[in-house]
């Protein structure tokens, strides 16, 4: 089964530390909804036969589509994909957009969760983060989805915060327990260039939080978790029983997937393409009935190196059969990193392979990248 991502170009503000693509322009929303329509029907055979296990709006912010818009782009997938199995409908929302009325619109669409911008509840963070919601509508939007029916429900949060407290952090999450969040995904502050804090940093106008307090606030997070009962079943994703996102888990499984609108990826198990990250483009090419995409065909190594780093996100870790399976050439340089971190004791060995320990999920990227065969 396979998964449909559709990127939604728009947000209202340009928040301070975001480096995906969009575009503050809702004019040209209608224009854009026209073209991934399009997109959609030019992209009917890319699964063959398979059918779709789940269908993501992702962005920028898709929950600046109105209802008709909303109807038409899931239309248009209906008429072009097999939906016979489909499980899972995402859209991420920002807390201003989610009134009443519009969550009311949600609840009778196919939309059945909900991912929600929500990042930190102070109102001071909020502010300096230039994000188009307080405290208080965070928390009214999540009571209304909830109210509303919305049992799959995930939100996101910032960690890493300078100058913000551990004990201010700690009280989210505990918010988030309190609702019976099924979902929620932690994410660290990161500084990239082309953002305003990126030019902020450069220029020597803000200081990040150092690593060390970083890795502090993300061991909290994670002993947090594990007391309100939420599985760390992915590196920056926790769950109650039964839970788990079942788009982003098949990006991490490696199943195959369709994105849809500028900027998007997709993976169809031998090949990755990517559309332009230009809305003006993007539109242009596909109203002259091209695809606007770049591809590479994978090799064994590439796929190997793909399959380390996404599974061992995960926590039922990498089977070192199937890697090898991939790549054999790997053999040598996976058994010595292997061997390393587990003495280190930053891997725990399975039946079938390993995965990361507490200590594991701090250095991640550093295990996964020594694994790797360059």
């Amino acid at each position: 089964m396979s998964g449909i991502y559709l990127h939604i170009p728009f947000c209202r503000k340009a928040c301070t530390y975001c480096n995906f693509h969009f575009s503050t322009q809702l004019s040209r929303k209608g224009s854009m909804v026209d073209c991934l329509l399009r997109e959609i029907e030019l992209r009917a055979d890319y699964f063959g036969n398979s059918t779709i296990e789940s269908i993501y709006f992702g962005g920028g912010t898709p929950s600046v589509l109105d209802e008709s818009e909303l109807q038409a782009i899931f239309n248009k997938i209906e008429e072009n994909f097999d939906l016979s199995l489909l499980k899972e409908v995402t859209l991420e929302a920002n807390p201003d957009d989610l009134n009443s009325k519009y969550l009311q619109m949600l609840a009778g669409s196919p939309v059945n969760r909900l991912s929600i911008g929500i990042q930190c509840l102070n109102d001071e963070v909020l502010k300096w983060m230039n994000r188009s919601h307080n405290r208080n509508q965070a928390i009214e939007c999540i009571e209304n989805a909830l109210h509303n029916g919305f049992e799959l429900l995930t939100a996101d949060l910032i960690y890493g915060i300078p100058g913000r407290k551990d004990s201010d952090f700690l009280s989210d999450i505990h918010q988030f327990a309190d609702w019976g969040l099924p979902h929620f995904s932690a994410y660290a502050l990161t500084i990239e260039p082309r953002t305003t804090l990126g030019h902020q940093e450069k220029t020597g106008k803000f200081t990040p939080m150092d690593e060390e307090a970083v890795a502090r606030q993300f061991e909290l997070l994670m002993d947090a978790a594990d007391k309100y009962g939420y599985e760390h079943y992915e590196i920056s994703n926790f769950a109650k029983s039964g839970k788990r996102a079942i788009h982003n888990s098949a990006y991490w499984s490696g199943k195959p997937y369709l994105g849809i609108g500028p900027s998007a990826h997709s993976y169809n198990g031998e090949y990755r393409s990517w559309n332009i990250s230009n809305n003006s483009r993007y539109m242009k090419s596909i109203q002259e009935g091209h695809l606007p995409a770049e591809s590479e065909k994978l090799s064994d190594r590439d796929r190997y190196n793909e399959y380390v780093m996404t599974k061992l996100r995960l926590v039922e870790g990498i089977s070192i059969h199937e890697a090898l399976h991939i790549f054999p050439e790997a053999k040598e340089t996976m058994m010595t990193a292997i061997e390393e971190f587990y003495h280190s004791d930053h891997l725990a060995k399975t039946g079938e392979g390993v995965r990361l320990t507490k200590a594991g999920k701090l250095i991640a990227d550093r295990i996964s990248s020594e694994l790797m065969y360059v």
